[in-house]
């Protein structure tokens, strides 16, 4: 049967037709993918820093806590030692941070966190005095970033995940770096070795927490002026202008306790940011701070274990408690009782801890994916354990690597087990 010429135009119309619906879905397509190319699917995941050993290991961040993969993060080792051992300056700092707060090994990371695509782990290397991106599918180094003076410590990441902050204890200055790039975009001075980083108010300002020299035996009060100068330090996140100064000193002699170091440690805000809760060096418990008011309004002494020694020349790097965290409806903390050995979670109206849950030397203290339970690094031990908010009690270890330390909640590919080098 002929074909009628409008049929003719009806079907070549359908063509052309059918054809643009094809490319815009092939458009669409391909705006829905990353550039990066990573896939669309991400698997939240816990990050856990073994710092002697140079590797993280990755596991589950909620049930089980099982481990998923491991990553190196020192692939580089050779160069880096190569380059430190020809430079005298460099190697008497890299082996003062083996003999001083390695406790007699190298410090190969520290912090870490996972690009919001999650296709890299960026990691601080404090032996390295640098910051480095790792691919998670290859597990080379996408960039590297040598930070001011000999060693790179505590960072902290963005609300949006885009930008990341690393204390270079030696050079008392933080850098804030992009955390696709490595590019860094803005720095401030803080005041003596930098340590903890916290963005607040939805990242509109960035906190630095610096502890003063804590690798002398000097430990006694009376030697106390010869730590250097700690306060905390606020700056407006977009500009790296000082907002604030904040000299805990003041604060705890005005509320009767200038028995404490001014010295702060690991800090957790209450999720509306209207209170700080912290540790300080060889103190064991934490002090309560109101921001608005700015007066610290409690103390909480913990207990302590009758097998710890009071020299403080025995406390690593001056921290007899050292692992901070509160449970997303802001009423438990979780404490890591580091030369104690225990943690515990206490209650944040009452202050009152629960059961001591035995620990060997917990460096850290992090809240699970589902934020029902705390997770401590047992550094003694070489495990995480898993600390239920509600009870109190302990409820799994998982082993991990040499010294485990910081842990953080990241990101990686659905059904990723570890770069393909590792």
């Amino acid at each position: 049967m002929p074909i009628s010429p409008n049929s003719r135009r009806r079907r070549s119309y359908l063509s052309r037709l059918a054809y643009l619906v094809s490319a815009s879905a092939l458009v669409a397509t391909a705006i829905a993918v990353p550039a990066s190319g990573a896939p669309a699917a991400l698997r939240e995941v816990m990050f856990v820093g073994n710092n002697w050993e140079g590797t993280a290991d990755v596991i589950q961040s909620r049930g089980s806590f099982a481990r998923i993969g491991r990553v190196n993060i020192i692939p580089d080792k050779d160069q880096r030692l190569a380059e430190i051992y020809l430079n005298p300056v460099k190697l008497a700092f890299f082996l003062g941070i083996r003999n001083g707060p390695g406790e007699g090994h190298d410090q190969f990371v520290d912090d870490m966190y996972t690009t919001p695509d999650g296709t890299s782990v960026v990691a601080s290397r404090p032996s390295f005095a640098d910051v480095v991106s790792i691919s998670l599918a290859t597990g080379r180094i996408n960039w590297r970033f040598p930070v001011s003076g000999f060693r790179a410590d505590h960072m902290a990441v963005s609300p949006d995940g885009r930008r990341v902050a690393v204390s270079a204890s030696t050079s008392n200055t933080v850098h804030v770096l992009d955390i696709g790039t490595g590019q860094q975009v803005g720095s401030f001075a803080t005041g003596d070795k930098p340590h903890e980083n916290v963005f607040t108010d939805g990242g509109r300002y960035l906190w630095n927490m610096s502890i003063g020299e804590v690798n002398t035996d000097l430990d006694d009060p009376g030697w106390d002026f010869t730590k250097g100068d700690r306060h905390i330090t606020v700056v407006d996140a977009a500009t790296f202008r000082q907002v604030k100064v904040i000299d805990m000193r003041q604060r705890l002699d005005a509320f009767g306790r200038s028995d404490l170091s001014d010295a702060v440690r690991p800090v957790a805000f209450t999720p509306d940011g209207s209170k700080l809760y912290f540790q300080v060096s060889f103190f064991n418990g934490f002090a309560e701070y109101d921001v608005a008011t700015d007066k610290i309004t409690r103390v909480k002494e913990l207990p302590k274990n009758p097998a710890t020694s009071d020299d403080r020349k025995t406390f690593v790097n001056d921290s007899r408690h050292h692992g901070l965290s509160m449970n997303p409806a802001g009423t438990k903390l979780c404490v890591a009782g580091t030369m104690d050995d225990y943690a515990t979670v206490v209650d944040r109206t009452s202050l009152q801890p629960g059961p001591l849950v035995p620990a060997v030397k917990p460096y850290w203290a992090t809240v699970s994916g589902d934020g029902s339970a705390c997770v401590i690094s047992e550094a003694g031990a070489d495990q995480v354990t898993a600390i239920d908010f509600a009870t109190g009690r302990k409820l799994v270890s998982v082993p991990v690597g040499d010294h485990p330390q910081r842990v953080r909640i990241g990101h990686v590919p659905d059904g990723w087990t570890g770069p393909a080098t590792s």
